[in-house]
């Protein structure tokens, strides 16, 4: 006979914003690249590529390198919010998808495809919406006296020597 055990609850622990915005600009980038990908499939697309044209452009050397930046931004900004200091990383993160907002609309002009492009602008734009929510209201630390003499430590880092309030933890 098997005893039942009590139920548990699961331990809900905090994801820090470093995390959040690396997460959703990871999310940013596969939507971007997804719906520039399965856009192929819209017929005719695939022809005018062949013919040397995407949208109204001509495909040329600076198209390329103009498509190329636009998907190494989300990229590099995976890398800069799990590694750029907090002030400097919430400000980045605030311009970076701040300005990534008009160029993420730009991309529905023109759609003949209005419900499959629409709804990757809409999707872009939630992630986008929820990257200027993390930054803008990252937690923000009152300095402590530990903190103030000891410059070399980015505020709201924890003590390494601090005693845990989980025993066996450190």
């Amino acid at each position: 006979m098997r005893t039942r055990q009590p139920t548990t609850m699961l331990e809900d622990q905090p994801v820090p914003v470093r995390v959040k915005l690396a997460a959703a600009w990871t999310s940013f980038m596969f939507l971007y690249a997804y719906v520039d990908i399965l856009g192929f499939f819209t017929p005719g697309i695939v022809e005018d590529i062949l013919d040397g044209k995407v949208f109204e452009f001509d495909l040329s050397q600076t198209f390329s390198t103009t498509a190329l930046t636009l998907m190494a931004v989300p990229i590099f900004m995976v890398v800069l919010s799990a590694t750029l200091p907090a002030r400097a990383n919430r400000v980045t993160n605030l311009v970076v998808a701040s300005l990534y907002v008009p160029v993420t609309v730009f991309n529905v002009a023109g759609g003949f495809w209005l419900y499959f492009y629409g709804l990757g602008v809409v999707l872009e734009l939630i992630v986008l919406a929820l990257i200027v929510r993390y930054a803008w209201t990252w937690p923000r630390t009152v300095p402590t006296a530990s903190t103030v003499s000891r410059p070399d430590r980015e505020l709201g880092q924890p003590d390494a020597r601090r005693v845990s309030a989980h025993p066996g933890r450190g």
